[in-house]
């Protein structure tokens, strides 16, 4: 019942004032914690002793992989917040986090064939955490697509809602890709119930990286959410004093 309350207290000029306050600390703070991860990770970590310098198109593929589940973890509990309460902000949280998942996720997949062309000797290859990963990819897309082909924003919003959460079966099958089937993906070296097993001076500067993208990805999905809101409701009376 709490959270029901609280869900229902967000109103559309409500999330509007709110988000206008956060975005622009949010997006200050990624500029500070990617310039820092990445200077300290391209620059000062030493080289791994097996891959040598080509190891540090680490400091970008790993947080975008993070990124590409961590956005659709958003879109999961918006779905279900959606679905239950019918609080249409969480629509547009929704599908401002698709989108973006889904750069994310591409940006991930186009990395790691830059990474795994030295280390494998090739592109791609239909290993569990690439294709998991690739189906990740399509499921933002689907998602994108099946709201775009609905003129009833409330059958869209349904549609895309059931979709939504039908598609997070993937995200565990992604984590645990590694542990589950023999890859050539390596296994996990920052989450893993055991110390990590990355060097401190490399894994500082990727925890500030990652820190760095979660801070950009949810200031550029509110401002995208921030945006279609006020395309969707510019008839109303206080779009007119923003």
């Amino acid at each position: 019942m709490m959270l029901k309350k609280l869900f229902k207290t967000i109103s559309s000029e409500g999330y509007y004032d709110f988000t206008n306050i956060i975005i622009p600390w949010l997006l200050f703070l990624s500029l500070i914690f990617i310039s820092l991860g990445l200077y300290q990770g391209l620059f000062i970590a030493p080289s791994d002793y097996q891959q040598g310098d080509a190891f540090r198109i680490m400091y970008v593929h790993v947080p975008s992989a993070w990124i590409s589940l961590f956005a659709y973890s958003i879109v999961f509990f918006s779905a279900l917040i959606s679905i239950i309460w019918h609080i249409k902000v969480y629509d547009l949280i929704l599908l401002a986090s698709c989108k973006l998942g889904a750069v994310f996720t591409f940006f991930t997949l186009t990395t790691g064939a830059i990474w795994g062309k030295p280390m494998w000797g090739t592109w791609w290859a239909w290993d569990a955490r690439l294709t998991s990963e690739l189906i990740l990819f399509f499921i933002y897309i689907s998602i994108l697509l099946l709201h775009g082909s609905f003129e009833d924003k409330r059958k869209a919003s349904i549609s895309v809602n059931i979709l939504a959460i039908v598609g997070f079966i993937n995200i565990p099958i992604i984590h645990f890709s590694v542990e589950w089937w023999n890859t050539l993906h390596q296994g996990p070296s920052v989450i893993k119930l055991s110390t990590p097993s990355i060097a401190g001076d490399m894994l500082t500067p990727l925890i500030i990286t990652a820190l760095g993208f979660t801070f950009f990805f949810l200031g550029t999905m509110l401002k995208s959410s921030q945006n279609m809101l006020l395309n969707n409701e510019k008839n109303k009376s206080w779009t007119k004093l923003v």
